[in-house]
């Protein structure tokens, strides 16, 4: 499967990392991003880091025509998919935007992918589609051939597309699919340059952290204190976005080695509170973050974390970077921004 790579989302947080990377690797990239939630500006960006910028085409995965015309642009071997609405709390209050978008989204890509004759796709799923695990999953991590059940909308939409992939496969034994179960991403890219900038709020704890370090909230909202876990806040499995692009790439190599289809955690399996990372953070960026406790929010899961096991026999893979590293590069990229605004 020789070819340019298409990797919608492109230009947001994971997708500009992941596109890092492609491009180190001396892969042809284009960005194709409908911008909600990302900044075109990344390219320049990413152009500093690598010597070479990626291709970038503004549109929309539901947009067929548009997809259309970027698939007939050049010869393209895979596609990553990673354009995507993420926020728990937003897919409760708007569950048919999320399903538009994240479900109809990838129903559009693929039938653009399957007209175009382009074979692979790693798609970008997360590690809500396991719901609330049984006790012992929950301590020993979830595992791939747990039964899915999600308890949120967005974990919903995201098996929705896997079940898509998978149906499409067994009517097209021919097709190769990764699908890549994320954790909880974090940090950023160490130049600086690139890292976690939503253009909304989309509840996500780093961000959040770093506007009151930076002075610009007054304290950190933390959801939930009363959940069944050491510290009573929500435990979570925090990944360095470097790891989570290296396991894209890890995912790409393996379909072009033959692989018809994969589903892998990508996570450090290793289960963090919030008030860990809240102290890990102030810690890096030498400032207090004060804090206040507030109620849980809709969808929320008490505690879940990776068993990262499949990923490293599959696919060579595992997590290189603890929570401190994640901490120190989040803290670099956002002063970084400070001091250019």
């Amino acid at each position: 499967m020789p070819g340019s790579i298409l990797l919608t989302g492109g230009c947001g947080y994971i997708g500009s990392h992941i596109a890092t990377r492609l491009l180190a690797a001396g892969e042809d990239v284009v960005l194709f991003d409908n911008l909600s939630n990302s900044d075109a500006g990344v390219a320049s960006r990413i152009a500093a880091i690598c010597g070479r910028a990626p291709a970038f085409v503004e549109g929309d995965v539901r947009d067929r025509s548009a997809l259309d015309r970027v698939l007939a642009s050049r010869r393209f071997g895979a596609v990553i998919h990673l354009a995507g609405l993420k926020s728990i709390a937003q897919g409760e209050a708007e569950p048919l935007k999320y399903h538009d978008n994240n479900v109809e989204g990838s129903r559009t890509l693929l039938a653009a992918m399957d007209a175009a004759g382009v074979q692979a796709i790693v798609f970008s799923s997360s590690a809500t589609v396991y719901g609330t695990p049984a006790p012992a999953a929950a301590a020993a991590g979830c595992r791939e051939d747990m039964h899915p059940a999600p308890v949120n909308i967005y974990g919903r939409t995201k098996l929705a597309v896997e079940d898509m992939l998978r149906a499409r496969q067994q009517a097209q034994p021919e097709l190769r699919a990764a699908v890549l179960r994320y954790f909880n991403p974090a940090g950023a890219h160490e130049s600086g340059l690139i890292g976690e900038a939503p253009a909304t709020d989309c509840g996500n704890l780093m961000p959040q952290m770093a506007q009151v370090a930076l002075g610009r909230r007054a304290r950190l909202r933390i959801f939930g204190n009363d959940y069944p876990t050491p510290d009573g806040t929500a435990l979570r499995d925090y990944i360095h976005v470097e790891d989570l692009a290296a396991g894209h790439l890890a995912a790409l190599a393996a379909l072009r080695r033959g692989t018809a289809a994969m589903t892998v955690n990508l996570g450090s399996g290793q289960p963090r509170s919030v008030l860990e990372m809240v102290a890990a953070y102030q810690e890096a960026s030498g400032r207090r973050i004060p804090h206040e406790m507030a109620a849980r929010r809709p969808g929320d899961l008490p505690a879940y974390h990776a068993d990262p096991g499949l990923a490293r026999k599959l696919l060579g893979w595992q997590a290189r970077h603890g929570i401190g590293r994640i901490c120190r590069d989040a803290w670099r990229r956002e002063l970084a921004c400070a001091s250019s605004a």
